[in-house]
């Protein structure tokens, strides 16, 4: 004969006494339409020049700067640079965050591109990063974005990519919001 399990009202030894941390939770219907991967554009500011930003339903409309203070737009190839956001949760800790690293890869190594690396380097920094679906992406929010990782190679072959990737790494509260607004470039 089997286990009988008492029901979940009542005392239940296979189940841990934890405090619920209950959601309301909407679901996720399929949807249709189409989309593609990668990121068309990067725009990039120094975290310190955001005055503010106007934010509702769980998206940011405007970004205010400091003075005459500007995003500025960094291009790549084609297909060559990502977006990747990933939840890190320590149950132990009760801490969960998410990190996204935005990856931009440069072709041609040369003086300018190395050195304005070079600033990204030192630099606390908010991205607003547009998809190849048209949307954009606000990072930087809770904390400034800083370089993670980067390299330069000359490659070997000469079909090789010669040139630079930089990532720069977003550790925020939540995945990167939608950004409505006009990026401020001028």
């Amino acid at each position: 004969m089997g286990r009988v399990i008492p029901a979940l009202s009542s005392f239940n030894p296979l189940k841990r006494n934890y405090m619920a941390c209950t959601q309301t939770l909407a679901g996720i219907i399929r949807d249709c339409l189409p989309n593609m991967g990668g990121i068309r554009a990067v725009y990039l500011a120094n975290y310190a020049d955001v005055s503010s930003l106007t934010e509702a339903s769980g998206a940011i409309s405007t970004v205010s700067m400091s003075g005459s203070a500007v995003f500025k737009k960094y291009e790549f190839a084609r297909n060559t640079s990502s977006l990747t956001s990933n939840y890190a949760v320590n149950a132990e800790n009760g801490t969960t965050y998410v990190e996204t690293d935005l990856l931009m890869v440069f072709n041609r190594m040369d003086t300018a591109k190395r050195l304005e690396i070079v600033a990204l380097a030192q630099g606390e920094l908010v991205a607003i990063v547009e998809d190849n679906n048209g949307n954009k992406w606000y990072l930087g929010h809770d904390e400034p974005l800083t370089l993670n990782a980067g390299d330069g190679q000359t490659g070997t072959a000469r079909a090789d990519r010669n040139g630079y990737s930089v990532t720069l790494r977003d550790n925020s509260l939540e995945m990167p919001m939608p950004f409505t607004g006009s990026v401020p470039l001028t």
